[in-house]
């Protein structure tokens, strides 16, 4: 059995800083509430347990793949969905090793504490190797590792932008290797109160958000953008389709750009919130906040939460 991370005790809170929860006897330490603006532990594993990590990353890493999940009072959503895309896409980016891959992952399932509601990040990196001259060598060293954050608060809304530049990402099927690029768009946005920014076609149709996926209603129809545009199978989006198809929604694939979605309920989903109805696209089209289809298919999502163990 692999022991939960040990994650050192936290420094004192800072006046206004947001309260942590107390840790109950007998519980592992727990880290300070994320997401990036605030601390988290990042744990690699080896020889079949988990290490922390020195706060400082190595310069040399870069990041393959990384996959998210949410996990309250020992519970989680289509956790075998995100083990499926994360075991397919390590392999997909050349590790080879399915065994530990699936070792891994049973690990990092049993480290996290079943108390509190955490968003626990599993990654798989690669790092360069260099010979004594300086010369690169390959191939690079993989490394499995584990980063521990305490959930934020619950959300039920969204505010969406669009992108203005270039399509920012390299591997647009893959989460892991634009991650960081993604993330740096998605907090800029956050400074002006925007909490997504969403990617399009060079010809101006709706591919995906930085961290969501992007869904939309006509009328009783759930609508998508067309499987044809490149983006991170979203397990999220996945999960609300089957859920429409099961219960006689129609689903319907739309190549649309967002002055199409003008006076349409829109929803920004993802692992971490679930479903998000979007209140406003600053700079882009009006679109009708209904605060009440939402909540319905948030609890449907939640009713598909297990437990972990």
């Amino acid at each position: 059995m692999t022991e939960p991370p040990s994650v050192p005790e936290q420094p004192a809170r800072e006046q206004g800083a947001p309260e942590q929860p107390t840790r109950e006897q007998g519980a592992p330490e727990q880290p300070a509430a994320e997401p990036a603006d605030l601390i988290s532990r990042r744990f690699v594993f080896r020889e079949g347990a988990f290490q922390p990590l020195a706060p400082v990353p190595d310069a040399r890493q870069r990041l393959l793949v990384a996959d998210s999940f949410l996990v309250a009072e020992g519970r989680a959503r289509a956790v075998d969905l995100h083990h499926d895309r994360f075991v397919g896409s390590a392999l997909a980016s050349g590790y080879t090793d399915r065994v530990l891959l699936d070792t891994f992952w049973a690990a990092a399932l049993e480290a996290i504490p079943p108390i509190h509601r955490w968003f626990p990040r599993v990654e798989l990196s690669a790092t360069a190797s260099y010979d004594e001259t300086g010369t690169h060598r390959q191939p690079p060293r993989h490394e499995l590792s584990l980063l521990m954050r305490l959930a934020p608060e619950p959300s039920s809304t969204a505010v969406l932008a669009t992108h203005g530049g270039e399509d920012p990402r390299s591997i647009p099927s893959m989460k892991g290797p634009d991650l960081v690029r993604l993330t740096a768009l998605r907090d800029a946005a956050r400074a002006d109160g925007i909490d997504d920014v969403v990617i399009l076609t060079a010809d101006g149709a709706i591919i995906d958000g930085t961290t969501t996926a992007i869904l939309w209603w006509r009328g009783d129809e759930l609508h998508l953008p067309p499987a044809d545009l490149a983006r991170v199978d979203s397990v999220t989006a996945r999960t609300i389709r089957v859920l429409a198809q099961a219960t006689g929604v129609p689903v319907v694939e739309e190549r649309a750009t967002p002055t199409d979605l003008r006076g349409l309920e829109v929803w920004a989903v993802n692992a971490l919130y679930g479903v998000r109805h979007v209140t406003e696209w600053r700079g882009g089209p009006a679109v009708r906040s209904d605060p009440t289809r939402a909540p319905q298919w948030q609890r449907r999502l939640d009713a598909l939460a297990r437990a972990l163990g």
